[in-house]
């Protein structure tokens, strides 16, 4: 028999962060459900107790007994992580990643699909590979210091390629698969990198140009030399080729130890550049020390949910600091197999496949979810409809008033939960213990309607700047109008005029070659965020606005854009809005595909945006969607005009970041002459 006082110094510490337990003859696993913030107990540096509510604590004499063995395993595995960050024991990210390796050897690590079928590289072999690329960089004269350009999509060379970069004392510079060649001939200017090291010959045709006319740039590694675009390849004989796997098999002398152990938690790891919504891209330097920060806070906030082997499912790029803390740096610390998805259009049936633990994901991609439900929803019979509608209604109120239901109430939720939540669960493979929401605001109606149909999702916030994040929702207090309380560790305040202010271990090093931009956001030690919002009385973050957007009308009137454009996409007309305004409010739409396909239908004509943006019945049928958005509005919130672009935003046309942020300066600039136009001509309902 071993006392939970013995284990962890408080009798009423949720056990489900301790140990799992065998609940009384049930023998089946019981964990508590409710939220459990930081404290220190035996675990100093990832402080991860601290009971919160009375809410879901097993009374005293619940009568629980324990595994001795269990209990004992779990206590090591925790012990282990711990002991991996204390005492200032791991100084680098390398440093992480080999004391990891070491204890897992050939177990699993990445998966990703070949032809068709899933293959596995182990902790082993992950780490013999990233020594031979950093024996390769350093015997091609890479020195401490140097950049080095990543150009891949997700998959288990990139992780390698990142790790090895870093074991050779260099900069990782990553870069998004949809730059442009003048995105590359930016980066590659910018940060002065030495090489690149590009997965395929299709993803280097762009990277090339910019790389022959650097004046930095010595080589170039091609981690899969197909034939599809072989001329292309060919033609780059200025700029010296070299094959991945012979790197890889290259016997070279072992000099990547000297160079790790010269690493300390201070230097800068990596650049990552930001998106650019407003403007030229700034590379920001990100320290060991601020990822292991966001490390050993994301495990004070996961290991609340005591799952026993995490499971990663990686879709985001990897090259955007959200996934590369989160979705690489964070399942090396504990442990974890991270498979990585084939494409985003097979995304869905992929999660039922490797059935995930644990996720990370744009509001895009839960946007996309809850759409699909509603549909559903919609086409459903008479009862199977009532029962979404009633599982949509008590899950609501569980939310929000957790203790103020009544055991009927109760009992009819947790029916729903086995005849509607557990069906929707099974689709994304029915092992989510969360999915947590990061990279932009997410939409709280969106929100709270998937966290009551029973999808985990905990909403974080956070910028590059920030490691990236600085909070995020705990298991158990989850709201959907706020990104929870900051991580351990982070420090938040609000300044004067409303903007968010961080402090820090995770904290930025500064821009790369931008003393001028480094000053304006990092001042005494304070992550200048940019973005307005406010911390509620349970210590939550909400975001507001970017401070640079907040619009201020000609009769003094403050309105934040991104609110307004999240309402108008509610209603599933509208796709994309981005709002402007002067005298009052305009606004440039996209309608949704399904929106535009059902107009057509009724039409019986096909409806390509192209070609009807500027029909007067769909501007009508548009003015209607916009009049029953302006009825639920302030008077200064209402748009009063606006017009339908003849194209969606996107990646490709220039007009989405890579992390899919509309570009607001890049709509103006293309739109000037329109948005002007519906500025000076007279409102909506006014005579002309």
């Amino acid at each position: 028999m071993i006392l939970l006082e013995k284990l962890c110094g408080c009798a009423r510490a949720p056990l489900k962060t301790v140990i799992p337990v065998v609940c009384g003859n049930a023998n089946k696993w019981c964990r508590a459900r409710r939220d459990c913030g930081p404290r220190s107990v035996i675990f100093k540096d990832l402080s991860i107790l601290r009971p919160r509510s009375k809410r879901g604590f097993l009374p005293a004499n619940f009568g629980l007994r324990f595994s001795e063995t269990l209990a004992r395993d779990k206590m090591s595995q925790l012990a282990e992580q711990a002991a991996v960050l204390s005492a200032g024991r791991c100084g680098s990210l390398p440093e992480l990643f080999v004391t990891q390796a070491a204890r897992f050897g050939g177990k699993p690590l990445f998966w990703q699909k070949d032809a068709g079928q899933w293959r596995s590289t182990s902790w082993a072999v992950a780490e013999r590979h990233a020594r031979a690329l950093a024996r390769w960089l350093i015997a091609q004269g890479v020195e401490a210091g140097d950049r080095v350009i990543l150009v891949s999509e997700n998959r288990a060379e990139w992780a390698i390629a990142d790790l090895g970069i870093m074991m050779a004392g260099a900069l990782s510079v990553p870069a998004y698969t949809t730059h442009t060649t003048d995105d590359h001939r930016h980066l590659l200017q910018d940060s002065g990198a030495v090489g690149v090291i590009c997965s395929t010959d299709r993803l280097f045709a762009r990277v090339a140009p910019a790389a022959r006319d650097s004046e930095s740039c010595r080589w170039a590694v091609l981690m899969a030399r197909g034939h599809a675009e072989r001329a292309t390849v060919e033609d780059s004989d200025s700029l010296p080729l070299f094959d991945w796997d012979s790197i890889l098999n290259a016997r070279l002398a072992p000099r990547e130890e000297a160079r790790m152990a010269g690493l300390n938690r201070d230097e800068t790891a990596c650049l990552i550049y930001t998106s650019g919504t407003g403007g030229t891209p700034k590379g920001v330097m990100l320290s060991h020390r601020a990822i292991l920060h966001n490390v050993v806070g994301a495990q004070a906030v996961i290991s609340l949910l005591g799952i026993e082997q995490e499971v990663f499912l990686s879709f985001l790029p990897l090259s955007h600091s959200y996934e590369h803390t989160a979705g690489l740096y964070y399942p090396i610390f504990c442990g974890a197999e991270i498979y990585y998805a084939p494409s985003l259009e097979t995304l869905i049936p992929t999660m039922a496949e490797v059935r995930p633990t644990l996720m990370t994901a744009v509001p895009r991609f839960y946007d996309i979810i809850y759409r699909r439900l509603m549909q559903q929803m919609d086409t459903s019979g008479t009862i199977g409809r009532a029962l979404m509608r009633r599982t949509i209604a008590l899950g609501r109120r569980a939310l929000r008033q957790p203790d103020d239901r009544g055991l009927f109430e109760r009992l009819q939720n947790c029916l729903l939960d086995r005849l509607v939540r557990r069906k929707i669960r099974a689709r994304f493979g029915g092992r989510l213990r969360a999915l947590v929401s990061g990279g932009a605001a997410l939409d709280p109606e969106i929100g709270e309607t998937l966290m009551a149909l029973g999808l985990p999702i905990l909403q974080g916030y956070g910028q590059t700047e920030t490691g990236p994040v600085v909070s995020v929702n705990r298991p158990g207090s989850e709201v959907s109008d706020a990104t929870g309380p900051p991580l351990e560790g982070v420090s938040v305040k609000i300044a004067p005029d409303g903007e968010i202010l961080v402090t820090g271990d995770l904290v930025m090093n500064g821009y790369w070659n931008n003393a001028a931009a480094t000053a304006a956001t990092l001042r005494d030690g304070w992550v200048h965020t940019g973005d307005i919002g406010c911390l509620t009385p349970r210590g939550h973050i909400q975001i507001t606005d970017r401070k640079k957007d907040i619009i201020v009308l000609s009769n003094g009137e403050n309105v934040a854009p991104a609110r307004l454009e999240g309402l108008l996409t509610q209603s599933g007309a509208l796709r994309q809005a981005v709002v402007f305004g002067e005298k009052y409010l305009v606004a440039v739409v996209v309608p949704s595909e399904d929106f535009l396909d059902h107009w057509g239908d009724k039409r019986r004509k096909p409806a390509l945006l192209a070609e009807v943006h500027d029909d007067p019945a769909l501007h009508l049928t548009i003015a209607k969607v916009i009049d029953d958005f302006n009825k639920q509005r302030a008077r200064h919130e209402r748009i009063r005009r606006f017009m339908i672009a003849p194209e969606a935003f996107k990646v490709e046309n220039g007009f989405l970041t890579p992390t899919i942020k509309i570009k607001r300066h890049k709509v103006l600039e293309h739109y000037w002459d329109e948005i002007q136009a519906l500025h000076s001509a007279p409102e909506r309902g006014e005579k002309s």
